[in-house]
């Protein structure tokens, strides 16, 4: 038998083998090729989303800016168009900063708005708001907590952009940005009880140097903090149940035009003016004897003596709480006790005449006094002092507070009837002590917020000293209070917190910043503190110091004294004295009655910062040492101690303004460089077109 021959085909283990060889180079390439197309992919991917998913997304837009979303940093940003400027950038704080809103809206049926969840914490609703103005576009901004521990909280960055308005501080700046506070309830207090808390002069209103604005309802339950040169920020109560952290955003084309439309609105009421015959009577604070009727009465005899010896016998004399409380004893003495009465002792307003009279009250009263005890036997306690509800059954009991050192209760002005007593009494005693004019202390704060207690819906925030305000205002307009919150619009003066008697911002540097923020918000018609400041600093007896106060007050509402000049410095500054009070009735006052009317009608600040006239010089937002009095005359005093010469910047291009002095005519939009400025003179500069 023939041997067989091969075949074509390949033995089954031969095949195998040779393709198992002949396979293997190319498992390599096949791995390789692997790679490179999930990376391909990868990139492809990453490339896509660079490309279609920028890092900002429109999520409302209006006809004027719009908002968009940041993913990088999960923040709002307020952007104007159409060149699409920066307005703001808010951080978002208590949710998800990274997770960005889907392109799908909630509200995708309603143009005007957008919504979006983060599932378990909270809900963010945009919505485009009717515009106060043509040129002005706002939006409003709705965070709802899903959870009660969620804490929202934005913050507004200060990157390229100065901040105006809100709170008073202890060391007021101007602008916000260089300001520090811890995160604390926005109200007003008092610096006395709290020195790190804001000031008894706040609204809920920013003011931004880009043209933004932000204001925050008053039924908004909100906590503050200012961050130096970072941020400030709004957060929601912790714990308390869904409640929502709102606020509205407004862009307008400037900084002066975002005021106008939206910051002179603060008050839709009516506005009405104090009584200006206070603005040419300079005040005089009594510090003098106080241990009795008799003393005081001694006292205010001796110095109304003195200053008709030194020709100052035209103003207002002021007695403190204690000593009117002293007086205020004599008119509520019994008819039998007056009887025994060394009829000496007794009051008589010709004591200080021609002097006028203002007396000091506060809403407060010592629970060891005589009228708080009364009331406590006739059972009105709960009716005229806050009190703390009780459980279901019991009886309220008034709420303690601290005020100068004495353990108090505090008016409630909830009740009708409290305030009716309040006032009667009030008026009374401006009959019986024959005081033109009434101080009233202690309107700021939140008592329950102090006791760390919930208040209740009708005191919430700064409620207490706006019920108080509009009550007071009844008594009429030669009333003066102690702060002021959504009151601006009230025929009131207002007078300044206390300052230190230094060259800080706390002292002499803060008055400017103060005068700009009252202004600002509404409160044209201030006190300034008295000249040389209230408070023990670190220059007293500077004969400096007290010069350069005098020059500043000189050009404000009214000009304040607690030490006379005699007594702190030498003749000369008396006789400059003569002269500041005489240049303030003569130059200042009329100017005043000016631009009152246009605050009337308009809501505009008779005290001006220089971007008013400058509003997109970026070197006029940060300018804290000067001010305008309407668009005409600028002041610029010397604010540092041991100087006679400082810059100042002329707002306004286009415009030129004369120096008072000596007559020279300068630009606007110009900065003088070490300008003169004598220890006997301030920089007056007159607007001639």
């Amino acid at each position: 038998m023939p041997p067989s021959r091969p075949t074509g085909q390949m033995p089954e283990a031969t095949w195998t083998l040779g393709f198992r060889e002949m396979t293997e180079p190319w498992k390599g390439t096949a791995g390789c090729l692997g790679v490179a197309v999930f990376f391909a992919m990868t990139i492809g991917i990453i490339s896509w989303q660079a490309l279609e998913q920028p890092p900002e997304e429109w999520v409302l837009r209006g006809r004027r800016g719009g908002l968009l979303w940041e993913r990088r940093r999960g923040a709002l940003l307020l952007r104007a168009l159409p060149a699409g400027r920066a307005v703001a950038a808010v951080a978002v704080g208590g949710v998800p900063a990274a997770e960005p809103p889907p392109p799908r809206d909630r509200c995708w049926h309603d143009g005007g708005q957008f919504c979006y969840a983060w599932e378990e914490d909270a809900e963010l609703r945009l919505s485009l708001e009717p515009p106060p103005a043509p040129s002005t576009e706002c939006y409003s901004v709705r965070w709802t907590p899903l959870r009660p521990s969620v804490m929202l909280k934005d913050c507004f960055s200060m990157a390229n952009i100065s901040w105006y308005g809100g709170v008073s501080i202890r060391a007021q700046r101007w602008p916000l940005n260089g300001a520090e506070s811890h995160t604390q309830p926005f109200v007003s207090g008092g610096f006395s009880k709290n020195p790190m808390g804001y000031g008894p002069v706040l609204e809920r209103y920013f003011l931004g140097s880009t043209g933004v604005t932000v204001t925050v309802p008053p039924d908004v339950p909100v906590f503050l903090s200012l961050e130096s040169n970072r941020h400030f920020c709004l957060a929601s109560p912790v714990g308390r149940a869904a409640e929502p952290l709102r606020y509205t955003l407004c862009v307008s084309t400037d900084i002066a035009a975002a005021h106008r439309h939206v910051g002179t609105q603060l008050s839709a009421q009516e506005r009405a003016l104090p009584d200006t015959a206070l603005l040419g009577s300079p005040v005089w604070r009594y510090s003098g004897p106080g241990g009795s009727a008799a003393k005081i009465k001694r006292g205010l005899r001796s110095l109304a003596r003195r200053l008709k010896r030194h020709h100052l016998q035209e103003g207002v004399l002021v007695l403190g709480e204690h000593c009117t409380a002293i007086l205020a004893a004599l008119d509520h003495a019994s008819s039998e006790q007056r009887k025994r009465q060394d009829p000496s002792h007794a009051w008589d307003p010709s004591v200080v005449a021609p002097l006028q009279l203002a007396v000091t009250l506060s809403p407060y009263t010592s629970i060891s006094s005589p009228l708080f005890l009364r009331t406590l036997r006739d059972g009105h306690a709960a009716t005229y002092w806050l009190s703390l509800q009780p459980p279901i059954g019991g009886s309220p009991i008034p709420l303690l507070t601290t005020w100068k050192g004495q353990l108090c209760a505090r008016l409630n002005v909830t009740s009708e009837a409290a305030l009716a007593w309040y006032l009667a009494r009030a008026r009374r005693l401006r009959q019986a002590l024959g005081a033109t004019y009434m101080v009233f202390e202690g309107a700021e704060g939140n008592a329950f917020l102090e006791q760390a207690v919930p208040p209740p819906a009708e005191l919430e925030g700064d409620l207490y000293t706006g019920v108080l305000a509009e009550a007071l205002a009844t008594l009429g307009n030669a009333t003066i209070i102690s702060a002021g919150a959504r009151s601006s619009h009230l025929p009131l003066f207002l007078q300044m917190s206390p300052l230190r008697s230094d060259w800080s911002h706390a002292g002499l540097k803060g008055i400017i910043p103060s005068v700009l923020h009252y202004s600002l918000l509404g409160y044209n018609f201030f006190i300034p503190d008295a000249v040389g400041g209230s408070l023990a600093g670190d220059s007293p007896g500077d004969t400096e110091l007290y010069v350069r106060w005098l020059q500043i007050v000189t050009f404000l509402p009214v000009m304040a004294f607690s030490t006379p000049p005699w007594l702190c410095c030498d003749a000369w500054v008396l006789n400059l004295t003569h002269h500041c009070i005489q240049r303030h009735r003569d130059f200042v006052v009329p100017l005043l009655i000016k631009y009152s009317s246009e605050w009337l009608s308009l809501g505009y600040p008779i005290f001006r910062p220089a971007w008013w006239l400058s509003p997109t010089d970026p070197a006029a937002f940060t300018i804290e040492d000067e001010f305008l009095i309407g668009d005409e005359v600028l002041v610029a005093p010397v604010t540092d101690k041991g100087q006679t010469w400082r810059d100042i910047y002329l707002p306004g291009e286009g415009h030129l303004w004369m120096d008072t002095n000596t007559a020279r005519v300068f630009d606007g939009g110009t900065i003088l460089r070490n300008y003169s400025a004598g220890l006997a003179e301030v920089p007056v500069f007159v607007k001639t077109s």
